[in-house]
């Protein structure tokens, strides 16, 4: 095929090789059945789908299957990230995998009324007496451990 352009562009040649190649490649070969082009393309998705068959099966191994009724107290697992366009404008989508059942203490619930938060949404506990104390030596270096009592809603 070479040879034929070649003699048939003359001194040129060289200016036609991509339509050489893309002919090239996207003409039926008998050897292969098929164009070089559609046989990698194929290959290249075959193993794609391998990949992500096989990554699929690695994430299945530690899945559990997730069910939860209505009403059921759920904790949204949230990791902090840099957040997205996508993710700015839509935050009430996410997996279900992020769920995980709420095994809480009815009796342990605060009312928000009587939480105390500060401008960053940390709770504002102040202390109330010193416990115990005692100094605890690591080699060459003395840390002193303060056990104190807060004035919490949560318990002492």
């Amino acid at each position: 095929m070479l040879r034929a352009c070649v003699i048939d562009f003359g001194k040129g040649w060289e200016r036609h090789l991509p339509l050489v190649e893309f002919s090239y490649n996207n003409s039926y070969h008998a050897s292969i059945k098929a164009a070089p082009f559609d046989a990698l393309y194929v290959q290249i998705r075959q193993r794609l789908q391998a990949a992500r068959d096989r990554q699929r099966s690695y994430a299945n191994i530690r899945r559990k299957p997730l069910e939860f009724q209505v009403g059921v107290h759920v904790m949204l697992k949230v990791s902090p990230q840099k957040a997205s366009r996508r993710t700015q404008k839509c935050p009430q989508y996410f997996h279900v995998s992020n769920l995980k059942k709420c095994l809480s203490d009815e009796s342990l619930v605060i009312p928000m009324k009587e939480l105390r938060l500060d401008d960053k949404l940390n709770f504002v506990e102040e202390p109330v007496e010193v416990m115990d104390q005692e100094i605890k030596q690591q080699r060459q270096i003395r840390i002193p451990i303060v056990k104190v009592r807060w004035n919490s809603k949560r318990g002492p």
